[in-house]
């Protein structure tokens, strides 16, 4: 059950208490007349998950009442929205136009009751006829027509013998209630549109009140969740169905707050214009808050997750900062991405001093990672850095290359400038540099002392890719249409350079391109002969920095705050000395990672957990990256005495993830349990059954399965497309829940495809 009890559960579990529902049963009903976007995503969250939460059921239903907006490619693009992002309807899946035969009954039942009647208004004199706020309206002059008139008009409608708006039919309730939708609403109306489902079948369609509710009794819906704007059609919902006095059980509605998001616009009407006028490549396009956009940017359905549960359900409208969108992206990859090195704008360094080539050793994973993963680096004569890591004239505070200052190349030597080299234009074409063969990364004795270390790439065995550098697709904060669309959101780097491995063994399909942000391998453009890379998000907030606002949004404050390895270090205020005390000692005697070093060194507390947890256990990196993320956000509105767990729990639990007793993700599951509850994390583990599964006698089987299922993508891979290499460890690590040992999974399913 999710960690925040919102009211809607609340709600829920009275329900369940009190003996008035015995299942819950939920739905999600989207109008298939576009792509599902985020605040799409938040009411698939909240339906499937409160139905997860209490063993009910959710059921996706397709509220396809306007056969003038509709088509079965938006059905399946929302049924493939729902699943992506981790959620299955099993056999509950609906269409309103299901029910059209036995609307139709229950709209009969209603004029025969003399509670619904067809009028003959226009649209504009209904509407003067409802009054307004503060004046009642008057009833149409047509509501005094006999039950048999307005049967055979009804059914004449049906039929098709009238052209669109010449009748409606609308319910009898009171043209003076202070609410606007008592006043008669409309039930149905013509339209000789055919339904992309029932064809020419229909003639007339019912109107969103009179379907909603009606459906939801059909399917034996409990818990009708909807967005405020919806507030006041509840009294309609209830109406109809008090009126035709259905049988119990009988679905509520209940109201929650629909997601805003800055920078965002949420109206399909708005998306559909961005579509057809071109401003963007299709619903899909990587820009666009459609979950297919998100999908296709490189978003992980994890994170999209998090995020709507991270925001919460709430009783007000309000609006999120999209700053916490992006967190929840940047927390997710963080700790499952392989880091790699990209040039966007290649600068050519000769070495003079240097011959032959080698292959240097590089992790994937920074030591703050609890991953495995390592590539070989080529490293020759002739390599590209990127431009802007080399200044003839530099300004103050400039820490890369320059005439005057040698810089490390990540993972390799260091460098110093010998001479610059430009054109007849003036322009700078190639550095000359001489390295220092006693400089290599991890057995430097040279005794240079750098100050910054910078990416670089073989020139002879590095790969061109296209890098399309996403942002945000509007330039003002609450975006009202085209005009406000920003014309940087999106700029295309059509020569960069990434390191072979990144092509050539494609450990993921997401990296974070050191320095430049996190990445995507482009689903659709894509090839290894000509790579496409989305940039997901960028590793820190840049547009913070436009923004002229003096404080940071509220909703941004609310952000959990974990800092990922590339947290905003510029930005922080210099280490006290002592801190720089602390931060030496984390960095230099226990080995850990720059960023989680500097996290813990700047929270005394922290620092003090920390200690405290080392006197427990063996591995200083574990025990840090749970104290630095997990422990962090646990002391965020507590003190240490009020945690229900203790240093030595913590690392107890970090021991089983060095152990390979559990993996990383399911320790996360494990301090959220400890921290609920206070039991040490081996009695969680063995109560929930989370040991991981490390016998390929037990793996095995699992892989042999989803190969079998999976037999195109296997010739793909055997035809020399590895990328998919990770596709098939992603749907072992599924299969097993999450338990299977990655390092294991990854060395059969290799060996296995190879086979």
């Amino acid at each position: 059950m999710s960690e925040k009890k919102d009211f809607l559960r609340a709600i829920v579990e009275a329900d369940l208490k009190a003996g008035r529902v015995k299942e819950v049963v939920t739905r999600f009903p989207p109008e298939p007349n576009g792509f599902p976007h985020i605040g799409h995503a938040k009411s698939i969250v909240l339906n499937f998950g409160v139905a997860r939460d209490y063993g009910g059921r959710c059921h996706l239903r397709m509220d396809d009442t306007n056969p003038e907006t509709e088509e079965m490619c938006y059905v399946e693009a929302i049924k493939d929205a729902v699943k992506w992002l981790g959620f299955d309807w099993g056999e509950h899946f609906y269409f309103t136009s299901d029910y059209f035969e036995r609307l139709y009954g229950y709209a009969v039942q209603l004029i025969k009751m003399g509670k619904a009647y067809v009028d003959s208004l226009n649209e504009e004199e209904i509407r003067k006829y409802r009054g307004t706020v503060t004046e009642p309206g008057r009833r149409s002059v047509y509501a005094k027509r006999s039950v048999e008139e307005n049967l055979d008009l009804f059914e004449r409608m049906r039929k098709g013998e009238f052209p669109e708006g010449a009748h409606v039919l609308r319910a009898r309730i009171d043209m003076a209630s202070p609410n606007m939708k008592m006043r008669d609403p409309l039930l149905y109306r013509i339209r000789h549109t055919p339904h992309y489902r029932t064809g020419k079948a229909w003639h007339i369609y019912p109107m969103y009140d009179f379907a909603h509710c009606l459906s939801d009794y059909i399917e034996g819906v409990t818990h009708s969740f909807c967005t405020l704007e919806f507030e006041n059609n509840r009294e309609v919902y209830d109406w109809i169905l008090d009126t035709l006095q259905v049988e119990p059980p009988r679905p509520h509605q209940y109201e929650f707050a629909r997601l805003n998001i800055t920078y965002t616009v949420m109206s399909k009407r708005k998306l559909l214009e961005l579509v057809k006028g071109g401003y963007v490549d299709g619903w899909d396009d990587p820009r666009m808050p459609t979950i297919a956009g998100y999908r296709r940017r490189g978003y992980t359905p994890e994170s999209i997750v998090n995020f709507c549960e991270m925001i919460g359900v709430a009783k007000a409208n309000s609006v999120v900062d999209v700053a916490q969108l992006e967190f929840a992206i940047r927390d997710d990859l963080n700790q499952k991405v392989p880091r790699v090195m990209c040039v966007l704008d290649p600068l050519k360094v000769t070495i003079v001093n240097y011959e032959g080539a080698e292959e240097l050793d590089a992790s994937y994973y920074p030591p703050d990672v609890a991953k495995e993963g390592s590539r070989k680096l080529p490293f020759s004569r002739e390599i590209y850095i990127d431009r802007e890591d080399f200044s003839e004239n530099p300004p103050k505070g400039y820490y890369r290359l320059t005439p005057d200052q040698p810089v490390r190349l990540k993972h390799a030597y260091i460098i110093a400038c010998e001479e610059v080299v430009k054109n007849e234009a003036g322009n700078i074409v190639e550095i000359k540099a001489r390295y220092f063969p006693n400089s290599k990364s991890g057995s430097d004795t040279s005794g240079i002392k750098v100050k910054s270390a910078i990416q670089w790439v073989d020139a002879a065995r590095g790969r061109r890719a296209e890098i399309r550098l996403y942002d945000r697709l509007f330039r003002v904060e609450n975006p009202q249409g085209v005009e406000d669309l920003n014309p940087d959101s999106l700029r295309i780097v059509k020569n960069a350079v990434v390191e072979p491995a990144v092509i050539e063994e494609m450990p993921d399909e997401r990296f974070q391109f050191e320095r430049i942000g996190y990445f995507y391998a482009d689903p659709v453009d894509y090839s290894d002969e000509a790579p496409v890379f989305n940039r997901i998000v960028s590793l820190k907030d840049s547009w913070a920095k436009k923004s002229k606002k003096p404080e940071t949004p509220k909703a941004a404050k609310e952000v959990p705050q974990r800092k990922p390895e590339t947290s905003k270090k510029e930005e922080m205020p210099p280490l006290t000395p002592e801190q720089q005390t602390r931060f030496e000692r984390f960095t230099k005697e226990l080995g850990l990672g720059g960023a989680v070093a500097d996290t813990l060194a700047r929270d005394e507390t922290l620092s003090e957990f920390f200690e405290k947890a080392l006197t427990f256990g063996e591995n200083p990196a574990t025990i840090a990256n749970l104290v630095a993320n997990e422990v962090a956000r646990e002391l965020k509105n507590k003190t240490p005495e009020a945690l229900p767990f203790g240093p030595e729990q913590v690392a107890r639990l970090a021991k089983m993830v060095d152990d390979e007793t559990i993996s990383t993700k399911i320790a996360k599951q494990v301090f959220e349990a400890m921290a609920k509850s206070g039991e040490n994390p081996e009695a969680i583990v063995e109560a929930k059954g989370l040991v991981q599964i490390s016998d390929p006698a037990v793996i095995g089987p699992i892989i042999d399965k989803v190969i079998a299922d999976n037999p195109e993508n296997v010739a793909k891979y055997r035809e020399g497309n590895k990328k998919l290499l990770g596709f098939f460890v992603g749907q072992a690590l599924k299969a097993t829940g999450g338990k299977a040992n990655p390092k294991v999974v990854n060395e059969l399913v290799a060996k296995k495809l190879e086979a």
